[in-house]
């Protein structure tokens, strides 16, 4: 990763491992069985999809959990197993640093307390609600769980926010102000009845329940909940401490549309422009790119923006796609991580995802989007997308772990 610019060319940093990974989503409460829900998707039932059998106590005492959201218990649980994985870090706690996105939070308590405010009054009102429902609830416990004292700080970019997060931990490392750094993103609202109707209101949600990534049916995106992370690691202590690198994060990009509050622009140029500067940023030509992990919402504007964006990066070479999406549904803030857990599986199990809900391609779209069964491949470097409402868009680029 570079970091910056100056007077003689591009200043290079430190290389960042990815030393452990976790994950939370509705088609696998770990790795193994996320990967598995990936790579061998069932019918899903029509409607938000929801993280299920999901147990607070293997966190927290049942005092502090009733004193967490949703979407903060779902985020420790994901750099619990990403820090398991990672093995003994003997972190610096001065020199360890979080950064964990979200899109709207603690959203479920604050539901539920304004309704306890309406019906019986404000001296109900949970005296937790503030530290429950803000953003950087979830960066903050995971830095108290792990007593890490370096930054400890919150994206909240909407569906961008994931993947934002873990380009900015992914910078803490590689200039030298961390040695680990946890990055990742949750959300845990789609089972509260107003964000559902705010977003079927503005007829973003899917009418069929279905998740159907650039096909020509598709409808709209389903809400889903789920939280991804990653344990990055500076590459040189990863190696002499003899960890297991599941890749490299060889570079990343954030561009905005400044276009619509909701809206992609339609050529998808803000999409363009991220994922040029993400490539310059890995020192990678876009013939060098392997595999897209879009990010494929089954929206009718935002796939066609993304699938024209695509084109103009990578011209008629377009490597193959896919969008976990179709299994996942859309994870709004967590979406990003929970994709990039999916493009590190990817790189380490050789093989694509199949696109979930694809069935027939929009012949609008000129993309080779794996869908009906998992392709194997020779893992090279994949570029992992996120665009989100208020034209923010995040793009990662992801190596295999060499030398």
């Amino acid at each position: 990763m570079l970091l910056g610019i100056g007077p003689d060319g591009p200043i290079p940093g430190r290389r960042v491992a990815v030393t452990g990974v976790g994950v939370v989503a509705c088609c696998g409460n770990d790795v193994p069985s996320f990967w598995e829900g990936l790579i061998h998707p069932i019918p899903q039932e029509p409607g938000q999809r929801m993280v299920r059998d999901f147990d607070p106590s293997r966190y927290f005492g049942p005092k502090e959990a009733r004193r967490i959201d949703r979407f903060a218990q779902l985020s420790v649980a994901a750099a619990d197993e990403a820090l398991q994985g990672a093995g003994d870090l003997q972190a610096d706690p001065e020199r360890s640093g979080v950064v964990f996105g979200t899109g709207v939070g603690g959203l479920k308590t604050l539901s539920e307390q304004t309704i306890v405010n309406h019906e019986r009054g404000p001296d109900r009102v949970s005296p937790f609600l503030v530290p429950m429902m803000m953003v950087n609830a979830a960066a903050a416990n995971i830095s108290m769980r792990n007593g890490w004292r370096g930054p400890s700080e919150a994206v909240c970019t909407a569906c961008a926010a994931g993947t934002h997060a873990i380009s900015a931990a992914a910078r803490l490392v590689a200039s030298g102000r961390c040695d680990v750094a946890i990055g990742g993103g949750s959300e845990a609202s789609a089972d509260i009845g107003v964000a559902i109707a705010a977003f079927s209101n503005m007829t973003a949600l899917s009418t069929s329940g279905q998740s159907r990534p650039f096909d020509l049916r598709r409808d709209g995106f389903v809400m889903s909940e789920g939280a991804g992370a990653l344990v990055l690691e500076s590459w040189d202590r990863a190696v002499e401490r003899g960890a297991r690198i599941y890749a490299e994060i060889g570079g990343a990009a954030s561009t905005s549309d400044a276009h619509h509050i909701t809206a992609p622009l339609p050529d998808g140029a803000g999409a363009v422009s991220c994922m040029e500067l993400a490539l310059f940023d890995a020192g990678l030509q876009p013939s060098d790119v392997r595999h897209v992990n879009a990010h494929g919402t089954s929206t009718p504007l935002n796939d066609l923006a993304e699938s024209r964006a695509l084109n103009k990066v990578f011209g008629s070479a377009v490597p193959p796609v896919t969008s976990t999406k179709g299994v996942t549904g859309h994870g709004l803030g967590g979406a990003g991580a929970i994709e990039a857990v999916a493009a590190v599986l990817t790189i380490e199990h050789r093989l694509i995802p199949p696109t979930a809900g694809h069935e027939e391609l929009d012949p609008e779209i000129d993309l080779d989007v794996v869908a009906g069964a998992a392709r194997a491949w020779e893992p090279g470097p994949v570029l992992s997308n996120s665009f989100g409402f208020g034209g923010h868009n995040g793009c990662l680029v992801i190596l295999p772990p060499t030398g």
